[in-house]
């Protein structure tokens, strides 16, 4: 019963991020380690696939222990805020690297040709076909690299945003964008598909990586690290990011705003031309960060209130006091 209660107190000390941190990272790992165990038990599989498996789900454990028990043991300690504001970002990491592949195991019902036909009756067309028109290798390698710039145009406003010691700022940003990933992350389970290169490949008459550069080779080897089977396109998390990171910046740095915004407008771009997400995946995506920004601040402040009821004393303000 002791055990209970300081289990139950220490659970009341953490931060919303770091429940539902949690609260997700538990049943992925099971997902994972269920994967694996059917990988291990059907001998017409490949080995790797265990073997890549196992070490994603070590790496999560030992991840999860470490941080969970430095909050537990370590809380006075001077790294502690560090370790705490970025932290959960390394739980959607870890959640991702465990789910993306193995989605099927939960739903195996795919979407992703309705996906297609829902573009075809909105547009008339698959645009990712119709933008093979504007093909050219230099076009190519610049949506490339924009695309593969998904994760630092966030990080620059992040980074400097803890730099400039702007807490509130930096935690908002940082909990929406977290849970702008859960939110996704459902859509993954609900709605399995993959991307439009995968489901649609015989309507392409060009080959949209001949002639270009070893920017464009990159995002390709990137690209290929994913396994067929994935499926993370619907909704589209690279458009609902880089749709939250604009609105951020536009609120709290004009200048970062005004610099990140070819790239981040080439970026949804790319997502078509590439032929990675159907337009709908993008429209889901812009609607994920929608949802993230009106409920964050409502999660938070309701985390806070039961943490007063119960005496649990938080180690940040709320994102918007209440």
């Amino acid at each position: 019963m002791r055990r209970y209660t300081q289990i139950k107190a220490y659970l009341q000390t953490l931060r919303i991020e770091e429940v539902i941190g949690l609260i997700f990272i538990l049943p992925t790992l099971l997902i994972t380690i269920y994967a694996n165990l059917y990988f291990f038990l059907d001998e017409t599989q490949r080995s790797v696939k265990l073997e890549g498996g196992l070490w994603r789900i070590g790496i999560t454990i030992i991840l999860v222990i470490w941080f969970y028990g430095f909050l537990w043991f370590r809380p006075d300690r001077k790294m502690v805020r560090w370790i705490r504001d970025f932290g959960p970002f390394l739980f959607v990491i870890a959640i991702y690297t465990n789910l993306h592949d193995t989605i099927h195991f939960i739903n195996p019902n795919d979407v992703h040709y309705a996906l297609a036909a829902m573009d075809e009756w909105i547009f008339g067309v698959q645009p990712t076909v119709w933008a093979e028109q504007f093909y050219h290798p230099r076009l190519t390698d610049w949506l490339s690299f924009a695309y593969m710039n998904y994760y630092w145009i966030t990080l620059i406003l992040v980074f400097w945003l803890y730099w400039k010691q702007r807490y509130p700022e930096f935690r908002n940003i940082m909990l929406t964008m977290i849970i702008s990933y859960f939110i996704g992350f459902f859509g993954y389970v609900l709605f399995p598909a993959a991307s439009p290169y995968l489901v649609i490949p015989d309507l392409y008459s060009i080959d949209i990586w001949k002639g270009t550069s070893l920017v464009s080779e990159s995002m390709q080897a990137i690209v290929r690290l994913s396994p067929d089977r994935a499926r993370d396109a619907f909704p589209s998390l690279h458009n609902a990011i880089t749709l939250l990171t604009m609105i951020m910046a536009w609120r709290y740095n004009k200048l970062i705003f005004w610099t990140l915004l070819p790239i981040a407008i080439s970026l949804v771009v790319a997502t078509v031309y590439l032929r990675y997400h159907f337009v709908v995946d993008i429209l889901a995506g812009f609607l994920v960060t929608f949802i993230a920004l009106y409920i964050s601040p409502k999660l938070d402040n309701s985390w806070h209130a039961y943490q007063k009821r119960q005496g649990a004393e938080a180690d940040v303000d709320p994102i918007i006091p209440t």
